[in-house]
């Protein structure tokens, strides 16, 4: 079993930004995602196994969302493209919870893997795609009926983070274990059609808008590995100011937002890449290090 560790050390000399803001959750913030108008994030709390809705007008907290338990470990969350549903997965009791937005509560509970981890929806709002970090597989809902359909996809070693093309027709898998890969999987036959190699320890993955490129942080060799979607290769790699733990990608595609953790940050800080040039154009500092999701994972 490992665990990610916190960070240490100090920044190297970049352009630095503001932070602007900062908003209390829950205990262990692990996922977040932002609705489709740009109006709320909801973010998976893993410790206090609670979700907190933030209106991005005034960065305050609007609702806290319990489940069952306080052990339920909220990990990723995603949001369907009307806006509607969040989906949470829930490492602790292996299921995804389905949360209406207009009510902020919980409308359905779906039993999937071991270690359910990073979930996506595809762009038409089908299907929802779901990691599970111990069996190494990813798993497929369909939102109409909120059950899994098919078989368990496998992938490789550790899936953690998942995100899906803009057109649908693929989706990429960071494998956290040994030896780091990105597994593609193809949609119309949900089967893998290519294992792409990348750094240590992949923990996110984040597609650009326009489809083209794919850019994975990886945790544990302080890198984000781009992947050009045309032939499946890693066509650069980013250096970053610590280990990468999560990664997302502007609407206008020109920046990637890089949350770094551990190896060589005394308070955490969050890196931003110019998609044109692949390089770190600017340094956010923050109070502390960003955490990523804290449950074991096997050791490869």
């Amino acid at each position: 079993m490992r665990r990610r560790r916190r960070c240490v050390g100090g920044r190297h000399g970049r352009q630095t930004a503001a932070v602007v803001a900062t908003v209390v959750v829950g205990t262990c913030p692990a996922g977040v995602a932002i609705t489709p108008d740009g109006k709320h994030a909801y973010v998976a709390n893993q410790t206090s196994g609670t979700v907190s809705v933030i209106d991005a007008a005034t960065n305050t907290v609007v609702a806290t969302i319990p489940f069952v338990s306080n052990t339920d470990s909220p990990i990723g969350v995603a949001i369907t493209p009307d806006g509607k549903y969040a989906y949470v997965t829930k490492g602790n009791p292996n299921t995804v919870s389905v949360i209406a937005t207009a009510t902020n509560l919980v409308v359905a509970t779906i039993p999937v893997g071991v270690g359910t981890y990073g979930v996506a929806v595809t762009p038409d709002g089908k299907y929802a795609y779901v990691t599970s970090l111990f069996d190494n597989t990813v798993l497929v809902i369909a939102t109409a009926s909120n059950t899994v359909v098919g078989s368990p996809i496998p992938v490789g070693n550790s899936p953690e983070g998942v995100a899906v093309t803009p057109d649908g027709t693929h989706v990429y898998v960071a494998n956290f274990g040994l030896p780091g890969t990105v597994s593609v999987i193809e949609t119309a036959a949900n089967t893998v059609v290519a294992t792409v190699p990348v750094g240590v320890g992949p923990a996110a993955v984040a597609v650009t808008p326009d489809g083209t490129h794919v850019y994975v942080a990886n945790a544990d060799d302080n890198t984000v590995s781009v992947i050009a979607t045309a032939s499946n290769t890693v066509v650069t790699t980013v250096p970053v100011e610590g280990g990468a733990l999560g990664i997302g990608i502007t609407p206008d595609g020109t920046q990637a937002y890089v949350a770094n953790g551990p190896h060589g940050l005394s308070n955490g800080a969050v890196s931003a890449i110019g998609t044109a040039s692949n390089t770190v154009v600017a340094t956010f500092p923050l109070a502390g290090p960003p955490k990523g999701p804290s449950s074991p994972r096997r050791s490869a």
